[in-house]
């Protein structure tokens, strides 16, 4: 017999595994084959995000993430989705609790398996109308993905990503260089292990930001060098070229390469080859290069600060990741991951998310995005004490920046040139964490006429 919702699994989540296998035993005597056991609460909502169920059975006493908190999120993102909760709790108010936030049965463990199976059968027969958990949730993308394993680590439900997981598994095979776009914080790397993971490859991915390193630095964090390459070089560095053999070496903050050093990457696209520094041996290297940037390297390339034959050479395969703010399906999915995450690593309870704080949430630009939201929640549960967690913990206000002007209070005078200058020089210094070169190039001016003006603003401090 098969499940009367093959299409929909039933989820089993309980932290036992002994109860856990006695209740897959009896529903699959039942005749219900189509189950997915979850014994990590922390497993749940990633596994849905994947896979959606057609029904929950959840046991309310879970470590991690409480069965409470698990049913009102199911109830707050998949509301069509019918939960029965288990507990060993006789209490009759935890029972009344948990039908007002939506389950549709409450049972008594240890279960007696009659009960449970007329239940279950109830919920699917009586539950979500047909075709209701098809149309707006992306099951049918995530079915046409043959390793959404692989995924595991992105948190989505945006059409977009998921056409962006179709388009990793096609080409990650190729030996071919990748270019990823993407604003800061939407998760290029994430995306670039994603690559690796599924390419087959037997060496490692290697990961280095090419932002602010001059040329010889460039050449010798790849290639490395051998003894007396230069003054200080007494001993061999292999270079991250060769520490990625048979691997991927991913160059993030690509279009921040200076022009001298892009000579010596195209070389290394087109023939495959390269020296050391300090050698006249030609090394071969087999490693897959994954670039990404948050510029657009066309309009760099007009400005004649990127090479034209660089951009074909790198942009074999191509992919463009979409901002958070254009991905508002994910926000409660990550708020809520973020909160959870952050109140296992403080060891604070896990707080209720209130409507008012998601619509506020989706609501904000998130220039840094998913790395903007998590320090967001981060910070917010550090102040958290106990109930549901506030909007005033965020301090929207103060991670809002909506430009070069944000320094700037809209309540103030106007600060003179000498000072808007110095405000600007430390807003791009603490952009770049303290590098030089790469906040000059932030600033767009020389990193000797940055030096200069860090030794004024020291003087004058």
């Amino acid at each position: 017999m098969n499940s009367p919702n093959p299409d929909n699994p039933i989820f089993l989540v309980d932290n036992n595994p002994k109860l856990l296998t006695g209740i897959e035993t009896a529903l699959r005597m039942a005749g219900f084959d189509n189950i997915i056991a979850i014994q990590d609460s922390r497993d749940v909502l990633r596994t849905m995000e994947r896979r959606i169920p057609g029904l929950v059975i959840l046991d309310l006493n879970l470590p991690h993430i409480s069965g409470s908190h698990l049913l009102k999120s199911i109830r707050k993102t998949w509301p069509r989705i019918p939960v029965i909760v288990l507990t060993g709790n006789s209490e009759v108010d935890t029972a009344v609790k948990c039908m007002k936030m939506g389950a549709m049965d409450y049972i008594l463990k240890p279960a007696d398996p009659d009960r449970l199976v007329k239940s279950v059968k109830q919920a699917l027969d009586g539950g979500p109308a047909p075709g209701l958990l098809s149309t707006p949730l992306p099951q049918e993308l995530f079915a046409q993905i043959k390793k959404p394993s692989a995924f595991n680590a992105i948190i989505t439900q945006d059409s977009q990503m998921h056409a962006i997981f179709h388009y990793v598994e096609a080409v990650a095979p190729s030996p071919q260089p990748v270019l990823i776009f993407g604003e800061t914080g939407v998760g290029k790397e994430l995306i670039s292990q994603c690559i690796h993971n599924l390419s087959g490859r037997k060496g490692k991915l290697v990961k280095v930001n090419v932002a602010g390193l001059d040329d010889n630095m460039f050449s010798d964090t790849l290639f490395g060098h051998v003894p007396g390459a230069f003054t200080s070089a007494r001993n061999v560095r292999l270079g991250l070229i060769l520490k990625a053999s048979g691997g991927t070496l991913m160059l993030d903050e690509i279009g921040d390469l200076a022009l001298s050093s892009q000579v010596k990457l195209l070389r290394l696209l087109q023939e495959g080859d390269y020296l050391a520094l300090g050698s006249d041996i030609t090394r071969h290297s087999d490693t897959r290069i994954i670039a990404s940037t948050n510029q657009d390297l066309w309009a760099l390339e007009k400005q004649g600060k990127f090479r034209k034959d660089l951009i074909y050479r790198l942009s074999t395969h191509t992919l463009t990741i979409p901002p958070l703010r254009e991905r508002p399906l994910d926000i409660p999915l990550l708020l809520d991951r973020f909160i959870c995450q952050a109140a296992d690593e403080l060891d604070k309870p896990v707080p209720d998310i209130p409507k008012s704080l998601i619509e506020t949430m989706e609501t904000y630009p998130f220039k840094g995005n998913v790395r903007e939201l998590k320090s967001m929640v981060y910070d917010a549960m550090s102040k958290y004490q106990a109930g549901p967690i506030s909007s005033d913990l965020f301090n929207i206000s103060t991670h809002a920046d909506h430009g070069p002007g944000a320094f700037i209070s809209s309540n103030s005078e106007l600060p003179t040139l000498k000072q808007a200058a110095n405000a600007l020089v430390e807003k791009a210094m603490a952009h770049a964490g303290g590098n030089q070169s790469a906040a000059a190039r932030i600033l767009g001016i020389s990193q000797q006429a940055l030096s200069k003006r860090l030794k004024k603003l020291r003087e004058q401090r």
